[in-house]
C-alpha cells in the first residue's frame, strides 16, 4: 500500500517535472516569437535572448527525470542483453549506483550555487541584470528530480531485479 503511494507520487512528479519542461520551452518560443514582432516593430526587447537561454536550461534540467523515466536516455541494452539475467542485473545496480552518485553530486553543487548565487547578490551579465538565483533554481530543481528519479531506479534494481523503466517502443507502439 505504502510502496503503491509511493510510486503514484514519484510518477506524479517526473510527470510534473515533464509539464514545467515543457512549459519553459514553450516560453522559448514565446520569447522568439516576440523578438520577431519586436525586430518588424523597430522595438528592441532588453534581456530576451537571456531570458530564452534561461529557459532552454530549466526545459532540459526539468526534463531530466522524465526522461529517465520513460526509457528516453541512451541505455546500451544489447549489451546488457548479452551479458545475462544475473551479471546484467549487477551492472544495472553498477550503472544505476554510478548515476545516483553523480546526479545526487550535481544537485547538491546545483543547490549550493542557488544559495551562494543568492547571498553574494550575483546578478546576470546581460541588459536584464536578473539575479542568478532565479534561474539558478530550475537548474538545481531539474537536478534533484533527477538524482531521486536515479535513487529510485537504483533501488528498485536492487530490491526487485527490475529497473522500471518504460521501453520507449511502448509509447510509439501506443501513439500508432
Amino acid at each position: 500500500m505504502i510502496y503503491r503511494m509511493l510510486r503514484v507520487g514519484l510518477d506524479a512528479l517526473y510527470r510534473l517535472g515533464g509539464i514545467l519542461a515543457s512549459v519553459a520551452l514553450f516560453g522559448v518560443f514565446a520569447i522568439i516569437v516576440a523578438q520577431m514582432v519586436a525586430r518588424w516593430s523597430g522595438i528592441s526587447l532588453r534581456g530576451s535572448t537571456d531570458y530564452a537561454g534561461y529557459l532552454m536550461a530549466a526545459s532540459a534540467f526539468l526534463a531530466f527525470a522524465t526522461a529517465l523515466d520513460r526509457g528516453y536516455h541512451i541505455r546500451v541494452t544489447m549489451l546488457h542483453a548479452s551479458l545475462g539475467r544475473r551479471l546484467g542485473r549487477w551492472l544495472e545496480v553498477w550503472a544505476f549506483g554510478i548515476g545516483a552518485t553523480i546526479a545526487i553530486y550535481v544537485a547538491w553543487y546545483a543547490c549550493k550555487a542557488v544559495v551562494w548565487s543568492r547571498k553574494l547578490g550575483d546578478l546576470s551579465q546581460g541588459l536584464d541584470a536578473t539575479p542568478l538565483w532565479i534561474p539558478q533554481t530550475t537548474m538545481a530543481a531539474g537536478a534533484i528530480l533527477l538524482a531521486i528519479a536515479f535513487l529510485d531506479h537504483f533501488l528498485r534494481v536492487l530490491v526487485t531485479g527490475r529497473h522500471g523503466i518504460r521501453d520507449v517502443s511502448d509509447d510509439v507502439i501506443r501513439s500508432e
